[in-house]
């Protein structure tokens, strides 16, 4: 092992490489590979990010689960009221992995100011509900407090109040159509704050409410809600949680996931893991392909010291592990070059938002970035252990050199 970890680093030694044909193919291999970490932790922390981001937006309007009477469930409001007097509210003991329950309410509305009008959907919360999402979407005000008596609080979003000329401090005029009543009802609410998802989807419709509102309009008793929300800890089990969900639920009420009920969306999220697997496979290949390179032209330029080797004893296996671990070196130099680069890209993109995205596209502003070490270190040791591998095929030629032809070759 001395021998060879002697003629190892006689190998990697920099000034062999200055005056060596191989170093411009050895630079190549080693940018190959960098450039290739470099793609696949950036295809993972968008794609990943990317996922994560637009399923907890949804999340935060819905729910992971929501439970409701079956005539609401194709519906964006509350139509037929369900009673809090559940076995699953407001703690769902019967299922594994739910953080969270809640009420909501929901209901058609039109706002009107002296300028404008708009058709909204405002969602009536309780003292329950999790304002943990809302936290990070919120831009001026603050959030409301519906935990003591009613109130007209509400939170908006940035995109209503920017097309209704709206503020922090202003009174809404919203007006509540009744299917049997002619007239229409009119509440005034304060806005005490706007939020910004970033989803458009539900920003132009959305107004948070005191679901107390709702029930009044409603002609509801506070013990009937409009559906209820469902938060579980791993979005990974949402299929399963969902089934159990329902499972465990009267056989008047109906159970949907987001990823069912916003299918469309989630077919289009899930495209992103075959994007990244195709990346990575690419990749690796690039890389692999530019070390077999550099290892054949290693082991050609050295073709003498080989026939010396085996001319001296050594075997077939002690020669081609010199040959491997030099070829490790390289592959780690681009790794570190690879991992320097890429995080420091993912770093500046997350905290910085250089990189814009169209929200009508993509649901984001900007776009962004997960970082984790699992996938950090999985990209690393999958590229170290498969260009390894596809390096032991081309390294069989160094059986097939003859001492005595090799100490001759020039």
């Amino acid at each position: 092992m001395n021998f060879e970890y002697f003629v190892v680093k006689r190998l990697i030694s920099a000034k062999k490489y200055k005056s060596s044909i191989s170093a411009p193919i050895i630079k190549i291999a080693i940018t190959a590979i960098a450039i290739g970490v470099v793609m696949m932790l950036i295809s993972f922390a968008t794609g990943l990010g990317l996922q994560q981001k637009i399923r907890d937006k949804i999340a935060a309007f819905n729910g992971h689960i929501i439970i409701s009477s079956y005539d609401n469930n194709s519906s964006k409001v509350s139509l037929i009221p369900v009673s809090k007097d559940q076995d699953f509210y407001p703690e769902f003991k019967n299922v594994e992995g739910i953080k969270h329950v809640q009420a909501v309410a929901t209901k058609f509305a039109v706002i009107r100011t002296a300028e404008d009008f708009e058709g909204v959907i405002v969602k009536g919360v309780g003292e329950d509900y999790d304002w943990s999402y809302f936290k990070d979407f919120l831009v001026k005000g603050r959030l409301p407090d519906y935990s003591s008596k009613l109130n007209d609080e509400v939170l908006i979003s940035e995109y209503l109040a920017n097309r209704l000329n709206l503020k922090v401090g202003d009174r809404m005029p919203t007006f509540f159509l009744r299917e049997d009543k002619e007239r229409p009802l009119q509440r005034g609410f304060k806005i005490v704050g706007i939020y910004d998802s970033g989803f458009q989807e539900f920003d132009e419709l959305y107004v948070i409410a005191d679901i107390r509102h709702i029930q009044r309009i409603n002609d509801w008793n506070e013990n009937q809600v409009g559906n209820f929300e469902v938060f579980i800890d791993d979005f990974d089990q949402l299929d399963q949680k969902g089934n159990e969900v329902y499972e465990n639920t009267g056989s008047f009420l109906d159970t949907q996931t987001i990823s069912q009920k916003y299918y469309s969306i989630f077919e289009w999220l899930s495209l992103f893991d075959f994007n990244i697997a195709l990346i990575l496979g690419i990749m690796i290949l690039v890389a692999g392909i530019n070390m077999i390179t550099a290892l054949l032209v290693l082991i050609l330029e050295r073709t003498q010291m080989i026939g010396i080797f085996k001319a001296l004893g050594s075997q077939d296996w002690s020669i081609r592990k010199i040959f491997l671990y030099n070829a490790a070196y390289l592959i780690i130099l681009g790794l570190f070059w690879g991992n320097l680069i890429g995080i420091g890209l993912l770093l500046l993109q997350k905290y910085l938002k250089l990189v814009p995205l169209d929200p009508r596209t993509y649901y984001v502003t900007e776009v962004p970035i997960y970082i984790n070490w699992d996938y950090i270190l999985a990209v690393n040791a999958g590229t170290l252990f498969l260009c390894m591998l596809m390096l032991l095929i081309p390294s069989v030629i160094i059986s097939k050199i003859s001492p005595v032809k090799a100490i001759k070759f020039e």
